[in-house]
C-alpha cells in the first residue's frame, strides 16, 4: 500500500472556515531562521460549532496537516500546520505552553490569518503571562538542554548531520538558549518580544551556526535559569501566579456567542 504524500488529521471543513487566527510559529517568528535549514511551522485557532461543545458526541479538537508522511522528520521546504479549537487553545495558553503563546505575540509580518475575533484574542496576550508560564518555559528549556548534552532519558530524535558537522546537536542548544532568554524576559518584564531582541537573537543564531562551544552554551543557559529563579523566588517579577482566568473565560464565552450569532 502506497503511503500518502502528506499527513492530515481532523476535519478541515470545520477548522478552516471557522479560523480566527494563524501565525508562523517556527524559527522565523523568533528571528532565528537560517535559510535552507528550517521547515515552516504554522499554528491556528478556530471556533468549533456549538454542537461540538454542547452535544454528547465527541469530536477532535484540533486539525493537523503536514507535507511529510507519518514518522518522517520535516526538513527545509516542508510545512507543518496545527490548528486548535478555541477551547483547547486557551487551555494550553493558560498553562503557559511556549509554542502556543506565539500567535499571541507574533509580529504582523508573521500573521497568516487574522479576523476581528483574532485581534481581540491577541489584545489579551499579557493576560496569559504568569509565573506558571515562566515555569513552563524553564521546563521546556531543561528538556532541550538535556537533549543538547545527550542526557535525555527519552528516545528523542537527533540530527546526525549536525552531530557529524559540529560534534553536538546545535539546534537543541539554540532552542534551549532561546527559551532561557524568553523565560527571563517574561519573568523580568511581563512581556514577550518577537522577533527576539537583537542581542539575544544574535547570540542564539551564533549557537545555531555552531560558532559557540557546547560548554559555553550550557553555562549561559545555567546562568539565565538561575537569574529567572532568583526573580521568581524573591517576588521581583511583574507577572501574577496564574493567567487571568476570569477575563479570558468571559471573553471566550462572548466571542463564541458572537461567532455563532447567538447574540
Amino acid at each position: 500500500m502506497t503511503q500518502p504524500d502528506n499527513v492530515e488529521y481532523g476535519d478541515r471543513e470545520v477548522a478552516l472556515p471557522n479560523e480566527i487566527l494563524r501565525s508562523v510559529v517556527g524559527s522565523g517568528v523568533h528571528g532565528i531562521a537560517i535559510e535552507g535549514t528550517d521547515d515552516h511551522d504554522e499554528m491556528g485557532v478556530y471556533i468549533e460549532p456549538p454542537e461540538y461543545l454542547l452535544g454528547v458526541e465527541r469530536h477532535r479538537d484540533d486539525y493537523i496537516w503536514r507535507t511529510q508522511p507519518e514518522s518522517v522528520r520535516s526538513g527545509p521546504g516542508d510545512t507543518d500546520l496545527v490548528m486548535y479549537s478555541l477551547q483547547k487553545y486557551l487551555r494550553l495558553a493558560i498553562k503557559g505552553n511556549p509554542t502556543v503563546m506565539l500567535p499571541l505575540f507574533a509580529p504582523e509580518q508573521s500573521l497568516v490569518v487574522l479576523t476581528p475575533l483574532g485581534e481581540e484574542l491577541r489584545a489579551l496576550r499579557t493576560s496569559f503571562l504568569s509565573r506558571l508560564a515562566v515555569e513552563r518555559f524553564l521546563g521546556y528549556m531543561r528538556s532541550q538542554h538535556e537533549r543538547m548534552l545527550g542526557q535525555s532519558k527519552r528516545n528523542v530524535p537527533n540530527r546526525p548531520e549536525l552531530i557529524v558537522k559540529y560534534g553536538w546537536d546545535v539546534k537543541y542548544g539554540s532552542h534551549a538558549l532561546r527559551l532561557a532568554h524568553q523565560g527571563y524576559e517574561i519573568a523580568g518584564t511581563g512581556t514577550l518580544t518577537l522577533p527576539m531582541p537583537t542581542r539575544e537573537r544574535e547570540q542564539v543564531l551564533a549557537v545555531k551556526r555552531g560558532e559557540v562551544p557546547r560548554d559555553e552554551v550550557s553555562r549561559e543557559i545555567g546562568r539565565l535559569e538561575a537569574a529567572v529563579r532568583d526573580l521568581l523566588d524573591t517576588g521581583r517579577t511583574p507577572v501574577p501566579a496564574t493567567a487571568d482566568y476570569t477575563l479570558i473565560s468571559a471573553w471566550a464565552v462572548n466571542a463564541q456567542r458572537r461567532h455563532w450569532r447567538w447574540v
